[in-house]
């Protein structure tokens, strides 16, 4: 059994966020701080990346001062607490096949999450695709949430949002 570490390369590595409510949408991006996957044999077994939360932007907001009133708000503790919560963590458990479980740690909360990533592997180079799909309020992100607050028509933020994961890496 050949054992491989891969050093993610946070420069070609990024996660796209996506964050709907009822009237549109709002996306961005956000970056990989560090990280490593393990491969035995050619097949993922194991690995870590930490999410810099500091660096969460705001790509549909054009508008210099609503953007920044926006990402002021994200960096809040309605979201991210990124004061108190400078990263977020995924810390892989399991892998079935195809499918990989792990421990996504947001605001020192810790969940289980799964997904089907796309990984492939060229020599000494890995690339790896996925979409995680996470329920903002088990990690303490209520604000305008149906489950928490009545009546608010279309001010109402969807629960759940998408992390579109990319990330490149190389051996060690």
């Amino acid at each position: 059994m050949e054992t491989k570490k891969f050093e993610i390369v946070t420069t070609q590595s990024n996660i796209d966020w996506v964050g709907r409510k009822v009237t549109g949408a709002h996306n961005g991006t956000i970056a990989v701080k560090e990280g490593s996957l393990i491969l035995n044999d050619s097949k993922l077994t194991g690995g870590k990346f930490i999410i810099d939360t500091t660096s969460i932007k705001i790509l549909d907001v054009t508008d210099p001062a609503t953007n920044a009133q926006f990402a002021g708000h994200l960096a809040s503790d309605d979201f991210f607490s990124i004061q108190k919560y400078p990263e977020a963590t995924f810390q892989i458990t399991s892998v079935s096949g195809n499918h990989i479980e792990g421990d996504l740690t947001i605001k020192g909360i810790t969940h289980p999450v799964g997904f089907d990533p796309e990984i492939n592997v060229n020599g000494e180079l890995l690339t790896a695709t996925g979409k995680l799909v996470i329920d903002r309020t088990k990690y303490e992100m209520k604000f305008r949430s149906g489950n928490f607050f009545k009546d608010l028509g279309d001010t109402l933020i969807y629960n759940d949002f998408e992390l579109d994961i990319s990330i490149t890496a190389k051996v060690a």
